[in-house]
């Protein structure tokens, strides 16, 4: 299957997925004293590499919060396999589950079926990783198709730090449309 990528300063799809607690996510939108959104997108349970990087990722969490950066992580797997990975997860950022195929088309990601039953019961998005700024234009978009090939994490907030500096008055790259 072919897939439509996001453009970089187009507007973020808005894309809403569930959270444990019931409530609805809607994954283009900061909330609270945030001003962007950093989405990532993982494989689901039945993926130990996501596990470890989710997990990673929660030692950037109140840095990426305190430069203005909502932090959300999202999968196709349902409730009952999100509840199930949170058990093997360290993580106190949000998790969403329930990504349609439609979705996963809308954000351009990579999609896999799965090898057997054992690994899932459903086709789901290799990751990606979406920054989404103050005006919810994609600012960054980081989209692979297997599940250890993602970006440094300290490079990332080192970037994202200096891209919300003002006076560095950074322009979203990858724009020209020839």
């Amino acid at each position: 299957m072919y897939t439509n990528k996001l453009h970089p300063g187009e507007t973020f799809p808005d894309i809403k997925a569930k959270l444990l607690s019931g409530e609805d996510t809607n994954l283009a939108k900061a909330a609270g004293d945030t001003n962007w959104k950093m989405v990532v997108v993982y494989r689901g349970v039945h993926c130990p590499v996501c596990t470890n990087y989710l997990n990673e990722l929660d030692g950037y969490a109140d840095d990426l919060s305190k430069i203005g950066v909502e932090l959300v992580a999202v999968s196709a797997d349902s409730k009952e396999q999100l509840k199930a990975h949170s058990k093997k997860l360290r993580v106190s950022f949000p998790i969403a589950y329930g990504l349609t195929q439609q979705q996963m088309q809308e954000m351009g990601l990579y999609i896999s079926s799965p090898r057997s039953e054992k690994e899932t019961d459903h086709n789901f998005p290799e990751p990606g990783l979406f920054i989404i700024n103050k005006d919810g234009d994609l600012q960054i978009a980081d989209i692979s198709n297997v599940p250890f090939a993602r970006p440094n994490l300290d490079l990332l907030l080192s970037g994202l730090r200096w891209l919300k500096d003002p006076d560095n008055n950074y322009p979203i790259r990858g724009t020209f449309r020839g």
